[in-house]
């Protein structure tokens, strides 16, 4: 029988415009460039500077025109003064990646490119970047803050005891902490100008080592305004947190209280200085730290980056794919050529891999999966699969607001058994050959 022959022509359905109204944006550090659709009257490309007068006249003029899609490409952080101009005048707005945005091979100009990425946008062929509602940027802004100090955190601490050494104030001596409690709240007075030794050796914590006579010893030294400044200056790391528990959504009277934390108190220096677990359980409505591996911290940073509305991602594997956990396959005339994660610097994804680390050394069904893989293809291999899978649970928590629910090692352990040994009795059925189970001994 003959083969039929395929119909070399195939219709392709024209591009169809998606926002008619839509404009593109160029933003440099002191211009924007901004085009409108080429259909209006008057000038459909305009710059713009970018004092707030400018970036109001920029919001006017493109309401004027009937625009209410607007899609911008930035470098650093020049972008967000006008984004959250735009969003609060009302227009749908998206920044998009530069890749995405490419101009093709040719001339090139900042006139060229605005008019490029309203084009591209007025068909729909743009992805905005990812941004979390706003309430969850106040937070992500005060978290990536903290993250940067306590980067920076030995190097405050040795400011701090350079100033202390300074005023001869010998409070390293007199305690093996100098961030512990009663270190913070000593040098939280005397920032406040509570200069009396006696005083301030009233601060002297109940499990403090040392005496108050030894504190009063320490803390009687030369009080100069300049190493008081450099004091300060270094206990400001401290302070970004308390704005943290400031937000407060609106919870339904019958919402259920918070349950006991089944993981015991981490006494981590970087851990939360306020009950961040309460403050996360009420922005989520569901108990996130319960996760294996996942402590208030971690729990905190990720809400920041992805906030709570998961509807964004309109499945959990993009969801995944979006944190870099997912693996990219490279196809090429029906061969995957290769297959991994890319390289990004998603800070959920590596608060998730954290998460992952952390169950590695547990006694959890996840610690079994971590071993598991590990001994298959690798420490790298497992560790990605683990953060894989706690996203995984991260995601479905937070859509269906359910509790975690764990399941039980020892039926973990026998359904993995049982895999096992199907696997091998197929396997050998296939080289001829029966298994049958053994006498225990």
């Amino acid at each position: 029988m003959a083969k039929t022959k395929r119909n070399s022509k195939k219709y392709v359905e024209p591009m169809q415009l998606v926002y008619p109204n839509a404009a593109g944006l160029d933003i440099g550090s002191r211009e924007i460039m901004a085009a409108i659709p080429p259909d209006r009257e008057g000038e459909t490309v305009r710059a713009f500077g970018t004092y707030t007068a400018d970036l109001k006249e920029l919001a006017d003029w493109l309401s004027q025109n009937g625009v209410t899609h607007v899609a911008m490409e930035s470098t650093g952080v020049y972008w967000i003064p006008i984004f959250e101009l735009l969003e609060e005048r009302g227009f749908v707005v998206i920044v998009v990646n530069a890749r995405q945005a490419k101009h093709p091979p040719g001339r090139k100009s900042d006139v060229q490119d605005c008019q490029w990425i309203q084009r591209l946008h007025s068909y729909g062929l743009l992805n905005g970047s990812f941004r979390p509602e706003a309430d969850m940027c106040i937070l992500r802004a005060y978290l990536r803050h903290r993250d940067n100090l306590i980067e920076d955190r030995a190097k405050h601490i040795l400011y701090m005891q350079k100033a202390l050494v300074q005023m001869n104030l010998q409070l390293g001596q007199a305690l093996s902490d100098l961030t512990g409690k009663t270190g913070l709240e000593i040098l939280r007075a005397i920032v406040a100008g509570e200069h009396n030794p006696h005083e301030l050796a009233k601060l002297r914590h109940g499990r403090c080592e040392h005496s108050q006579e030894d504190l009063i010893k320490a803390l009687t030294g030369h009080y100069r305004k300049e190493h008081l400044f450099v004091l300060k200056q270094a206990l400001e790391m401290f302070d970004s947190e308390q704005l943290l528990g400031e937000i407060k959504p609106d919870l339904p009277d019958d919402f259920p209280p918070l349950p006991p934390d089944p993981k015991p108190t981490s006494n981590s220096k970087n851990a939360p200085n306020y009950d961040a677990r309460a403050s996360m359980y009420e922005l989520a409505r569901v108990d996130l730290t319960a996760i294996a591996g996942m402590n208030e911290s971690l729990v905190q940073k990720i809400l920041s980056e992805v906030g709570t509305d998961m509807s964004r991602f309109p499945t959990v594997k993009h969801f995944c794919s979006w944190l870099g956990l997912a693996p990219h396959n490279a196809i090429s005339g029906g061969r995957v050529l290769y297959s991994h994660t890319l390289k990004n610097q998603n800070r959920a994804g590596q608060a998730f891999r954290l998460a992952a680390q952390a169950v590695a050394r547990g006694k959890t069904v996840y610690s079994e999966f971590y071993r598991r893989i590990r001994a298959r293809s690798g420490a790298k291999e497992a560790m990605v699969a683990t953060a894989h899978k706690l996203a995984r649970t991260f995601y479905f928590m937070l859509v269906r607001k359910t509790p975690f629910n764990q399941l039980d090692l020892e039926t973990y352990l026998a359904a993995q058994r049982e895999k096992d040994v199907q696997r091998l009795q197929s396997r050998a059925a296939k080289l001829g050959f029966s298994l049958q189970p053994c006498e225990a001994v």
